[in-house]
């Protein structure tokens, strides 16, 4: 892509500042154009509160993103508008911007409950101008893994196990790695989901460490879930409270196939030669006596590259990466010169699915999730 990534973001929460502060790691690529906010005040304030972790940068921003409402932002001519405002206002949102004839970049979920999300596709469905913010399979070590999968090396899969992040992220990953990209293959899955609360220590929230020492050990909700795809595919679904933020509590994730399984970055599998095991490798620089700086370079498999990050430069962190590259992925989508990087569709089944597991959760019964209007 020639010239940068213009877009405008309608919100001014901590999701803004997030994609504010890519845009100063990566001024070449990302260009935001406008702050949309319900005030100038909250507008010029996200952007305040951006620049701390963008402070290069703040100076072009503060130049270049004027508090004004969306017309204004539209008349700019950004490539797509983000839709990063609360899960009860994305809707109209969404609305708003697709009735001026913009593609839009939904945070997830897009809308709240099922009957928002089959109100929305009724609305903008047809469009074809909506995209869902879903950033956890372009993550490096998922990305690596899918495309490990997509090489056959374990055969078809059959089930995936996450223990890592929460309802719509997992079943993202869950239905991508199981293949089950196709929105209509996921109608009539069968949801079974429990919880049990135990108490756990969680000394790291979004705020900071809480206390010092060992914190006393608190309730905590884990929550277990099988989501039956059908055709012997199977996703298993473990999250526990804060397990993004708790430093204590392990990730995992496992994919197995009719030849073999990956298990976090380690891969066994059938060969002509008789079971064989390897391992995701990760190349990174910083480590030891290595100078080049603190950043991913690359993810190989058997000697061959699986993922290659493009902003290794800008040192970024892994979620970092992938909703870097979930924003050029859609201004390379909008110019015609990529793929649809996550449709609304996807979308809409991840957060009908988590739906699924919180009301299965709740009553204790089996869900089975039906056909639905973007199937």
């Amino acid at each position: 892509m020639t010239a940068p990534v213009r877009f405008a973001v309608v919100g001014t929460g901590w999701r803004t500042r997030f994609f504010l502060r890519l845009a100063a790691m990566a001024p070449d690529l990302l260009e935001p154009v406008a702050i949309v906010g319900r005030t100038p005040q909250r507008a010029r304030e996200a952007l305040e509160q951006a620049r701390v972790a963008a402070a290069p940068f703040a100076a072009h921003l503060h130049d270049r993103l004027p508090a004004e409402g969306l017309d204004h932002a539209l008349s700019l001519r950004p490539d797509f508008v983000i839709a990063a405002v609360p899960w009860e206002t994305s809707p109209e949102v969404i609305r708003d911007v697709v009735a001026a004839g913009m593609p839009v970049l939904a945070e997830t979920p897009p809308a709240p409950d099922r009957e928002g999300l089959r109100a929305l596709w009724s609305d903008v469905g047809a469009s074809g101008l909506v995209q869902v913010a879903e950033q956890y399979t372009r993550m490096p070590g998922h990305a690596a893994r899918i495309e490990v999968v997509r090489r056959g090396v374990i055969g078809a899969p059959h089930q995936v196990q996450v223990s890592s992040t929460h309802l719509y992220h997992a079943v993202s990953l869950m239905r991508t790695m199981l293949g089950s990209g196709d929105v209509a293959a996921v109608t009539g899955a069968r949801v079974t989901a429990r919880q049990a609360t135990a108490p756990m220590v969680d000394p790291l929230t979004p705020d900071g460490w809480v206390g010092a020492g060992v914190p006393a050990p608190e309730p905590r909700t884990t929550t277990i879930a099988t989501l039956d795809f059908g055709e012997g595919r199977l996703g298993l679904y473990d999250f526990v409270d804060n397990q993004w933020w708790n430093p204590y509590l392990h990730r995992r994730i496992v994919i197995r196939g009719s030849l073999g399984e990956i298990a976090d970055d380690s891969v066994l599998r059938m060969t002509p030669d008789g079971p064989m095991g390897s391992r995701l490798e990760h190349r990174r620089t910083g480590v030891d006596l290595n100078l080049e700086g603190n950043a991913l370079w690359h993810t190989s498999f058997d000697g061959e590259v699986v993922y290659r990050n493009a902003w290794h430069d800008a040192r970024m962190s892994e979620d970092d990466l992938a909703v870097a590259q979930l924003l050029v992925d859609m201004g390379a989508w909008t110019r015609g010169e990529g793929p649809e990087p996550y449709p609304l569709a996807q979308g809409l089944w991840d957060h009908a699915l988590s739906l699924a597991i919180g009301d299965s959760a709740r009553t204790g019964e089996d869900v089975t999730v039906g056909a639905e209007p973007w199937a």
